[in-house]
């Protein structure tokens, strides 16, 4: 390993601040991996089910099962000390061990089991790992944050802003948002095709977004426009009217609601090739958007949106909700009637430290 080079001060007046310890941010980082990000990361996962849904196996985790079993994750001793590793040409690492309980209608009594999972590598009081004997260090990024980002390129023609948005998650489908040089607002959903964002609206208001929020409940004309009626009132660009106009004629034929249609409008759309049934989009949305195995904003994200947005949803909740995407349509068209500024994409504030526990 590399030995400490011992250092000398030159310098006529004394130093009297102490260095910090710079490489704390990597040392806590990691311990909060070991404590909370892997207990996270199998809260994710489980449980496993069989294809027919007769077996379930539960890892550790925050489920009523996994707390009721006494379901947990410990690491054991290392086998090998940091010189032997560097001598033997060996990993520092430890034993990782979890808990698993394997239930279901196809299991007569409850297996609870405890497995080795895998060497763990395990990091230096220097903030290092070694690796097959050799010293390496997990150097941080700087990326940039999830949440949502606005533009606002000119018009070349009419010189007029048109706003754009960005809704990044950590993980999961990336939503942009354009003003057309006619005044209505598009969505473009995970890269893919587009939709007018009236119908994307309007197909939201049939599914629960977990927050409990009294918003876009019906997704009818007369909701849509109350829910902008005081920041698009500029009467020569009423976007949501123009929005509107865009869309298709909704087909109502079998005793569907305008907004059942527009989910399934929207499923057309994204999955030209399944089914389009009521049931198979509101799974789909559903599992695209609010379920966080699949959607998932981090912390990070959801501080950022509730600060950009101005909300007050809980930190714990890590998808996006139906008043995430109202706020964003509204800073959207005060950007385009140029009383909100865009954002600056380049600055600081929106890029944060990717640390070694991520």
């Amino acid at each position: 390993m590399a030995s400490v080079m011992p250092r000398k001060n030159y310098a006529r007046i004394p130093f009297s601040m102490d260095l910090p310890n710079l490489i704390e941010v990597q040392l806590d980082s990691f311990v909060r991996l070991k404590k909370e990000g892997l207990g996270d990361l199998l809260h994710e996962i489980s449980p496993i089910e069989s294809y027919n849904k007769g077996m379930k196996l539960y890892f550790p985790s925050r489920s009523p099962e996994a707390e009721q079993w006494g379901l947990k994750y410990w690491f054991g001793e290392p086998k090998h000390t940091i010189e032997e590793c560097v001598e033997r040409d060996l990993t520092y690492a430890s034993p990782l061990y979890i808990s698993v309980l394997l239930a279901g209608p196809d299991v007569p009594e409850p297996i609870k089991q405890d497995i080795f999972l895998g060497d763990f590598p395990e990091m230096t009081d220097k903030g290092t790992f070694i690796i097959n004997g050799t010293e390496r260090v997990v150097v941080s990024q700087l990326i940039r944050s999830p949440g949502v980002y606005f533009e606002a390129p000119t018009d070349r023609a009419t010189g007029r802003p048109l706003a754009m948005a960005k809704l990044i998650p950590d993980r999961g489908a990336w939503m942009e948002f354009e003003t057309r040089k006619s005044d209505y607002i598009i969505l473009k959903f995970n890269r893919k095709r587009t939709v007018p964002i009236t119908v994307f609206l309007r197909a939201m208001s049939v599914v629960n977004d977990g927050n409990g929020e009294k918003i876009l409940t019906a997704g009818t004309d007369e909701e849509l426009l109350a829910l902008f009626q005081d920041v698009d009132n500029n009467p020569e660009r009423l976007f949501i009217t123009s929005t509107l106009r865009q869309e298709p004629e909704w087909d109502l034929s079998h005793h569907l609601t305008i907004a059942e249609a527009a989910l399934i409008e929207f499923f057309k759309k994204m999955r030209p090739g399944d089914p389009a049934t009521l049931d198979n989009a509101r799974q789909f949305l559903e599992e695209q958007l609010f379920d966080q195995r699949h959607y998932n904003l981090e912390r990070v994200g959801r501080y950022k949106l509730n600060q950009k947005l101005d909300l007050q949803i809980p930190i714990p909740h890590r998808t996006i909700t139906k008043a995430d995407i109202v706020r964003l349509v509204r800073r959207m068209i005060l950007i385009n009637n140029g009383v909100e500024p865009p954002d600056d994409i380049d600055h600081l504030g929106n890029r944060r430290v990717k640390t070694v526990g991520e």
